[in-house]
């Protein structure tokens, strides 16, 4: 069993640095080139950029990761007494909650709400402002935790 759990800590441990570096990536650089264009060029370059990312190679890490962390912190239950069993919690904790639910509630909607934007409408340009702080606000919060849930992780190994 141990070593089971050690292979499904190195998965997650390469699942959370992937998905922490695609969403830094957004962080440091794609939003603030998206928010140099006129709104209606940006929300047709980050609706395209929305269903692009919905293939098998990201979902794989995003989701694969999260279902692993999930086990991982279920398995903290029965191991509760062995050496990194904290770290395994914590790290399982920041990518469950602060990578994938913050990724659920907060920047799947407002992707869904710009993808019934028609880009050169008259309120698009405002809900392109908000969308980019707001977005890019849960973008860095989810980004921080994914590296935080690797870090956490990689105590227990």
């Amino acid at each position: 069993m141990n070593s089971l759990i050690y292979i499904l800590t190195f998965i997650s441990i390469l699942g959370c640095g992937i998905v922490a570096g695609i969403f830094f990536v957004f962080s440091t650089f794609v939003m603030r080139a998206l928010a140099r264009l006129k709104p209606a060029q940006g929300i047709e370059a980050m609706q395209s950029i929305n269903i692009t990312v919905l293939n098998p190679w990201f979902l794989s890490a995003f989701i694969g990761t999260a279902v692993i962390c999930f086990l991982l912190a279920i398995s903290t239950y029965w191991r509760w007494d062995q050496p990194g069993a904290v770290y395994l919690l914590a790290g399982c904790l920041f990518y469950m909650i602060g990578t994938f639910l913050v990724t659920v509630v907060f920047n799947v909607p407002m992707n869904n709400a710009l993808k019934s934007v028609v880009p050169a409408s008259n309120d698009a340009s405002d809900l392109w402002s908000v969308y980019l702080t707001k977005w890019t606000f849960w973008n860095h919060v989810r980004t921080v935790a994914a590296f935080l849930g690797a870090a956490s992780l990689m105590l227990t190994v």
